[in-house]
Order: structure tokens, then C-alpha cells, then sequence
């Protein structure tokens, strides 16, 4: 399967190239009312032409700098960030927001966005179409997600935003509990034994409820078993049997021997 992957990347660079390089300047008229300028990017929005919104809400901040307009634009423009997978860009564009409007009424969506933003910001553009396990990407831009999210569900909880992301608050308090169990496994296998129990030991007190909870339990109990800190394998491996009977994990301890 492999073998097809290097195509697949030369295709899909060879086709962002020439969408680069198609990129076609657009300049509103001298003419045009701050009415127009806006028409014209929220068309090319509602289009999927983001680079085309982009220079138009630009051109209309440029021009007329204070107003409902220019507050539309900024936000809409971040929105064009980053459906044009530029979301650095758009992170910047709503953060500006947020500084220079902290009163306007869409401020939850602000928040709502840089929190889809980032939600999505560590997927490249070969993991679109080449899946892997999410677990296994850097947790920085899902614990920013999950900053956002959370930030938005406290704020404005009767937002219509807050309810969706609820729903990415699980998702990713589940992901960010998965990736610390893959990382305190790879610290079982290098034999660094404290490290691994931290790890497991984190999960517990910052990713309660989620699914990766056993196994935190599992990590723990085998980790301070083998440094032979009987004591605490013990009181891991209770609570697991506690709350999670009949888990594999507690045989798994139970033969677990100590070097």
C-alpha cells in the first residue's frame, strides 16, 4: 500500500501548486461603498473562493477601518483563513478580534472558531487523504482546541455553538487521555518505569471518566509493581478491580514480574 503514497503526495503537490499559482488579484473599485466591498467578499465566500474574500475584506478594513463592517469582515476573513488551510493566519485574525472587539455579539462564534481551527489544525494535507490514528499526533493544537471549547462552553453556555462544542470537549478530553497511555507504553517498553506511572497517574487526575481510565490503572499497578513499590501496584490494581471488574488488565498485572 506504501508504494502508492509517494504519487498521492506528488499529485495532491501538484495540484495545491497550481491553485497557488492561479490565485487571481481582485481590487474594489475607488468607487464602491463599504456596502459593495462587503457584497462582494461575502459572495465570494459563500462561493469558496477564500482567496478572493480574503483580498476583498482586506481591502474593505484597509479602507474603512471602523463600523459593523469591519468587524464583520475581520471575522469573516479569519473564517477564509482557514478554509484556505492557512491557520496560523486565522488564529492571528481572531485573536486580533477578540483584543479590538471584546464587546461584539459574535464573540462566542470567535471563540467557537479558533476552537475549530485548531481542532484541525494538525491534520497536513496528505493525513486527508492518508488516515492515521489521532492519538498518535502532537496533543498541542488538541489541548488548544480543548482550551477553546471549554472557554466558550463556560462563557456562553445558551450559545448555539456551546452545544457542538460539548460534543468536541469529550472527543478530545478522550484523545489527549489515549495519547498519554501510547506515550507511558513507550516509556514501559524503554524500561523508564517512573515515567510511565506518572503518565498513567496523569490521566487519572486530569482525563477522569474518559476510556483510557483502565488502562491508566493497568500502567500504574505493572509500573510500581516492577520498581517493586508494592504498596502503591496494590492500591492502582483495587481500584481497578473496584471500578472496572473483570478487566484483562487485572490478570495482566498479576503476572507481571518484577526484574
Amino acid at each position: 500500500m506504501k508504494k502508492y503514497y509517494l504519487p498521492l503526495i506528488l499529485c495532491l503537490t501538484s495540484l495545491s501548486g497550481c491553485a497557488f499559482f492561479a490565485k487571481e488579484e481582485v481590487k474594489a473599485d475607488e468607487s464602491w461603498t463599504v456596502e459593495r466591498v462587503y457584497s462582494e467578499a461575502k459572495a465570494a465566500l459563500n462561493l469558496a473562493d477564500y482567496q478572493k474574500a480574503i483580498q476583498y475584506y482586506e481591502q474593505l478594513e484597509a479602507r474603512f477601518p471602523f463600523g459593523e463592517y469591519a468587524q464583520q469582515a475581520l471575522l469573516e476573513s479569519a473564517y477564509a483563513h482557514y478554509k484556505s488551510d492557512d491557520p496560523e493566519t486565522a488564529i492571528a485574525t481572531l485573536d486580533r478580534f477578540m483584543r479590538v472587539y471584546p464587546l461584539n455579539p459574535n464573540i462566542d462564534y470567535a471563540i467557537y472558531l479558533r476552537g475549530l481551527v485548531n481542532f484541525h489544525r494538525d491534520i497536513g494535507l496528505i493525513e486527508k487523504y492518508v488516515p492515521r490514528d489521532e492519538s498518535q499526533r502532537d496533543p498541542g493544537a488538541a489541548e488548544d482546541a480543548l482550551r477553546d471549547f471549554s472557554a466558550l462552553v463556560k462563557r456562553y453556555p445558551k450559545s448555539k455553538y456551546a452545544e457542538d462544542a460539548a460534543q468536541r470537549i469529550v472527543y478530545l478530553r478522550n484523545r489527549l487521555a489515549q495519547h498519554e497511555i501510547n506515550v507511558a507504553h513507550y516509556y514501559m517498553r524503554r524500561g523508564s518505569y517512573i515515567a510511565a506511572a506518572n503518565r498513567g497517574k496523569y490521566v487519572l487526575e486530569n482525563y477522569p471518566r474518559t476510556p483510557a481510565m483502565p488502562e491508566a490503572l493497568v500502567v500504574m499497578a505493572k509500573a510500581y509493581k516492577i520498581m517493586e513499590m508494592y504498596d502503591l501496584s496494590e492500591d492502582a490494581l483495587r481500584v481497578l478491580e473496584l471500578n472496572y471488574p473483570g478487566h484483562p488488565g487485572v490478570a495482566e498485572v498479576r503476572k507481571t514480574k518484577v526484574e
